[in-house]
């Protein structure tokens, strides 16, 4: 597999060599057990899979390339280049500037760029609309192009069936940054529609069997349909891919019950249902599936508490943290700064989408068991810093180097 040249300031000496022991222990992936470090009063169960991407380190090469290669030039990031506070932070640090927000709001006004400027793509990818604005402006924006492979996997999946006439179902959040640019690649190809949720798809479906009048589909779908959707018409034929971090068990949900609709809708014989369904292979990339798995298993081990690390906006993450508090306490932070001490914790409510502040989250027992785990952009080094910061508030504690010594 490729290399990256990865900042030093990401690795970790703690997780770093953890990760590099188990991939090297269990080549095939076969083994989701988590990795325990035992310090005596407190234990924590760190997860299989977790981190850095193939997608994300390929960002962050191509990025830290762009400022190395151009001291002189302005360089622009077309938003976000991932969803991780401390990695944007760095770049802007070092002069990059964004263009737009991650809902897409304009920044830095086009007009404002020249043909002598960089701009690189975020991993997310952009749309067909941001290329050819691109393009007017005289800048290549494939010299510095992060888009992580496994988008591109999808935008190629739904230009395959579109080209066969079906139309495209993307399972995604309508407003993600890779989202909009699954979709605006996806209906240059086929008429596309973008279902956030099941709740949603089971909507979408009384427009497929007729139950709800087509004129009412604009409403509810408003924004999240290509231009000239004809839902008497285009949801005949139909196939689903995803935003790549969505959850899998999710997306696969919404494919089994709409190819189960139109099954049922057409009186369909198992030879038949590639009529009027496409028989899409799934599109999560790797890191999402590994993710999920290794957080699967982690949960069936007995715990006190769950932190999952990483940016607040960053889909994959938000997954992870879903899964979490179905079962433990669970406080998903962005970086060692929001454990206040040994009592107060700074975390992210997913339901208000507001930071909360929650007392005695470290019970009060011996050992105390902690489950650690981050998104697919969330630097080793970010995990580390919340592993020391909560041996510090445990005396009697094994060394580090001690308990190291396995790895």
């Amino acid at each position: 597999m490729k290399t990256f040249n990865i900042p030093d300031f990401y690795r970790s000496q703690i997780i770093t060599p953890i990760k590099e022991f188990r991939r090297k222990n269990d080549k095939l992936k076969r083994d989701f057990t988590p990795t325990v470090l035992d310090f005596g009063p407190v234990q924590f169960l760190i997860a299989r899979h977790f981190g850095f991407c193939y997608g994300v380190e390929n960002a962050i090469d191509i990025a830290y390339k762009a400022i190395s290669e151009n001291p002189e030039k302005r360089i622009f990031l077309l938003s976000e280049m991932i969803h991780n506070p401390d990695v944007n932070r760095d770049l802007t640090d070092r002069g990059v500037k964004f263009i737009m927000d991650t809902k897409g709001n304009q920044l830095i006004p086009w007009e404002e760029l020249t043909p002598e400027d960089i701009v690189v793509v975020p991993a997310f990818g952009t749309t067909i609309e941001n290329q050819k604005k691109l393009a007017e402006l005289g800048i290549n924006s494939y010299i510095y192009d992060t888009t992580c492979p496994f988008v591109e996997k999808v935008w190629n999946r739904a230009e395959q069936i579109g080209q066969k006439d079906y139309s495209i179902i993307v399972h995604g959040k309508p407003y993600h940054e890779e989202t909009r640019a699954t979709f605006s690649h996806s209906k240059e190809n086929a008429p596309t529609i973008v279902v956030e949720d099941m709740k949603q798809t089971i909507l979408l479906a009384s427009y497929i069997t007729g139950e709800l009048p087509a004129q009412q589909f604009f409403e509810d779908f408003k924004g999240q349909y290509s231009e000239g959707f004809n839902p008497e018409k285009d949801l005949q034929r139909i196939g689903v891919v995803n935003q790549t971090t969505m959850l899998a068990s999710d997306t696969q949900g919404i494919a089994d019950y709409l190819k189960n609709v139109m099954t049922k809708h057409y009186s369909l014989r198992p030879e038949e249902v590639e009529t009027h369904f496409a028989n899409t292979r799934d599109t999560l990339c790797y890191a999402t599936n590994d993710n999920q798995d290794a957080t699967y298993a982690l949960l069936t081990h007995p715990a006190d508490l769950v932190i999952v690390a990483g940016g607040y906006n960053s889909s994959n993450t938000s997954h992870l943290v879903e899964l979490c508090e179905a079962k433990l306490p669970t406080y998903f932070i962005e970086s060692v700064n929001k454990i206040l001490d040994n009592n107060l914790i700074r975390h992210f409510n997913l339901h208000t989408k507001e930071e909360t502040v929650s007392e005695n989250y470290l019970p009060v027992k011996s050992p105390v068991r902690i489950m650690l785990t981050c998104g697919a952009s969330c630097p080793d080094a970010i995990v580390e810093g919340i592993l020391v910061r909560l041996l510090s508030f445990f005396k009697d504690i094994k060394l580090i180097e001690e308990v190291m010594k396995a790895f």
